[in-house]
């Protein structure tokens, strides 16, 4: 047997687990119609023995199609993966398999980033249905956000024992199973979904970009992943919009997490395309269908060494103050996304509704910004690719600065068009995450990238979780204050960066380990 189901612990464990999860999650719906003649308002209904089981059926078929995808011998395969290197060559050409895998990963992103995304637009349901106020109903982003952060951690070890597209295939399956969110008759239950949809989240930008490193030809790189990066935070964010104008009216809040089901069944077909890693393939003895993925993507087989010269110019040294600089930098330049992506843009929603907004039409104005975005995603990779990677990181900081400093004049003098600030937040901050995780990679030598990477990853989240903390404790300020008080560590960021941080275009990664005592240029 070949495929991503082979030399498994058993295939048809994996698909009962599947199966299990379907139908555990269609045990919840009858639930949900029960609402529909009070505009799906299930607070305070007992919940049945059939949703009990249903629970039981997801967490069940979860572990099997865990249990299902999990390798033989795993000794043996982590023993041999540590010598083993893949990577495309230099110069290779981009080709039908690379622009198919990138095309793949963008939609799987998008259903990815299109759970967190929703949360803004389900917080105020959650409170009017709950009868809970900004504080309690924080709760749930909060531990989705702590799930995220635990996802990251998780999912990093389970690519390097389940092999990249399993673990995709794994996270899709939890996908299905948090749909039950859209059924739940308490605030409580929906608190402990919602870390299991941020633990199913977590790693999949990071497994994405693992995939795509490993195949994507070197010098095409960098702008590949700001692209799908790009492509897969933009559209997850005009999804989660658009299903929140167009379905929220008629189906309530409850429907941006049913959702889940068809896009996580969507997200487990389409690991038909997505191939497996050649590294994994090649630890696991499966040389044959390696050689098939490398042959089609152009990569090959090398040890790792440091070249003694080669062509590309040094980054500058990184060393002393000037690696804590460029680390302090991207720190706070994540703290600050994290804290408008996953606080300022959670409270806008319920902010403009209790101005006097129509929740469709403070959903659809989100939604027009994200619409806005989306264009920009493939300017990000442009600017990141020809023109410069270090200041098309400030570029999109400067953005999510004027995004502030436009929602700063709204809250303060009125008046005015809210879809541009909007839109000038939404374009920062997808600009911001597009970006600043593989200039990160790019900017620290061998022996501390992948600290660095991994440092200023949680920090995207830390702020989000710092923006929570905030609402669980009712200390969040007017939403002008808040635009006023985040412009200053953005501003703070944006100069640090443009200070500290280095042109990566052009040079070759191996270089970093040769240049720590060169002088800074």
């Amino acid at each position: 047997m070949t495929g991503a189901l082979a030399d498994r612990r058993g295939a048809w464990a994996f698909a009962l687990g599947c199966v299990c999860v379907t139908i555990g999650v269609l045990m919840h719906i009858p639930m949900f119609l029960m609402g529909r003649d009070m505009h799906f308002m299930l607070a305070g209904m007992a919940m049945g023995w059939d949703m009990i089981l249903g629970m039981a059926l997801i967490v069940g078929g979860a572990l099997i199609a865990a249990y299902g995808l999990l390798p033989r011998n795993l000794a043996a395969q982590r023993a041999a993966s540590a010598g083993i290197t893949v990577a495309a060559p230099e110069d290779a050409q981009l080709g039908p398999a690379h622009w198919g895998l990138m095309a793949v990963l963008v939609v799987a992103l998008v259903i990815d980033t299109m759970k967190p995304a929703a949360l803004g637009f389900t917080i105020d349901g959650m409170k009017h249905e709950y009868m809970v106020d900004q504080s309690v109903a924080s709760l749930v982003p909060f531990f989705a956000l702590v799930g995220t952060v635990t996802g990251s951690i998780l999912w990093g070890v389970l690519a390097d024992i389940y092999g990249r597209k399993a673990t995709i295939l794994l996270s899709a399956v939890m996908f299905v199973g948090t749909s039950i969110c859209g059924a739940m008759p308490s605030l409580y239950w929906n608190i402990g979904m919602c870390f299991m949809m941020g633990a199913a989240a977590g790693g999949m930008l990071p497994v994405t970009y693992a995939l795509l490193a490993e195949m994507m030809p070197s010098k095409h790189r960098g702008w590949s992943l700001v692209l799908v990066g790009g492509l897969g935070a933009g559209g997850g964010y005009l999804a989660a919009s658009g299903a929140a104008t167009y379905l929220v009216p008629i189906l309530s809040w409850r429907v941006l997490w049913l959702l889940n089901l068809p896009t996580g069944l969507a997200l487990v077909l389409l690991g038909v395309f997505i191939p497996e890693s050649a590294k994994f393939l090649l630890a696991r003895g499966r040389a044959a269908e390696a050689r098939k993925v490398m042959a089609k993507f152009g990569a090959v087989v090398r040890e790792t060494e440091a070249p003694a010269a080669a062509s590309g110019r040094p980054h500058g040294a990184l060393k002393g103050m000037h690696l804590y600089g460029k680390l302090t930098a991207l720190s706070i330049t994540a703290l600050s996304w994290g804290f408008v992506n996953f606080g300022l843009l959670l409270w806008l929603p319920a902010h403009l509704r209790d101005k006097g907004y129509a929740l469709e039409v403070a959903n659809g104005l989100l939604a027009k910004s994200a619409l806005i975005a989306i264009p920009m995603a493939f300017a990000c990779a442009l600017i990141y690719s020809l023109w410069s990677t270090k200041w098309s990181l400030v570029s999109a900081i400067g953005i999510l600065a004027l995004g502030l400093l436009g929602v700063l004049r709204l809250e303060l003098f009125g008046g005015g068009d809210p879809v541009l600030p909007f839109a000038l937040l939404i374009v920062g901050i997808n600009g911001i995450i597009a970006i600043v995780l593989p200039y990160t990679a790019e900017s620290f030598p061998l022996r501390v990238r992948g600290r660095a990477t991994g440092w200023v990853a949680a920090c995207t989240k830390g702020g989000g979780v710092i923006a929570q903390g905030l609402s669980i404790t009712r200390l969040v300020p007017p939403i002008g204050i808040v635009a006023g008080a985040v412009v200053v560590p953005v501003a703070a960021a944006l100069i640090l960066v443009a200070w500290f941080g280095r042109e990566t275009r052009g040079g070759d990664l191996r270089l970093l380990d040769d240049a720590l005592d060169e002088p800074l240029v």
